[in-house]
């Protein structure tokens, strides 16, 4: 069990996520002090020096500190900023090496397309000289209101709704009697 254990705990995931909790945890402190020490008494010089942590409202017997609450949401917000620039950066990255890579791809490809063309040439060809299949009767066609592709046999088109003429039945032909 103490073997199970350790290879759980050691798998890199567990070990990303370890190291991503420690480095949050000082980007917090970091950014508190940023907050605290920085943003709040920026913003008290032009509120006339007013100290945001001390300032609460007393209710009876109790006291809401919403200054506390007004440093915690700004707080908040530059975490959150932060990491929403870190997050565009990053995605920014893979989006130019996955078009790197599209382009690399479509570098290898090119001989192999190339030779898919070729290949679909010479089906078509094949297709062409091949004179013991029949020709396909055509399965769908087009509805005269909306302009959508619909079965053959449809007498409504299921898009515009509109009814359409009953397909003609081929008139059997009477033998004659010679």
């Amino acid at each position: 069990m103490l073997k199970e254990f350790k290879e759980f705990a050691m798998k890199g995931n567990i070990m990303d996520l370890a190291i991503g909790v420690i480095i949050g945890g000082a980007f917090q402190k970091i950014v508190t002090s940023l907050v605290n020490d920085i943003i709040m008494p920026c913003i008290s010089i032009f509120t006339g020096k007013i100290d945001y942590t001390n300032l609460f409202i007393t209710v009876g017997d109790s006291k809401i500190a919403y200054g506390s609450f007004l440093t915690a949401v700004v707080d908040f917000l530059v975490v959150a900023f932060s990491l929403f620039l870190i997050i565009k950066y990053i995605n920014r990255i893979n989006k130019k090496i996955e078009q790197a890579k599209l382009q690399e791809l479509s570098k290898i490809n090119k001989f192999g397309n190339q030779f898919l063309e070729k290949n679909k040439l010479f089906k078509k060809k094949a297709k062409e000289d091949d004179t013991s299949k029949e020709e396909q009767k055509p399965t769908t066609k087009i509805c005269p209101y909306c302009y959508t592709e619909i079965n053959i046999f449809a007498t409504r088109c299921p898009h515009c709704t509109s009814e359409l003429n009953k397909p003609k039945k081929k008139k059997a032909i009477p033998e004659t009697k010679e």
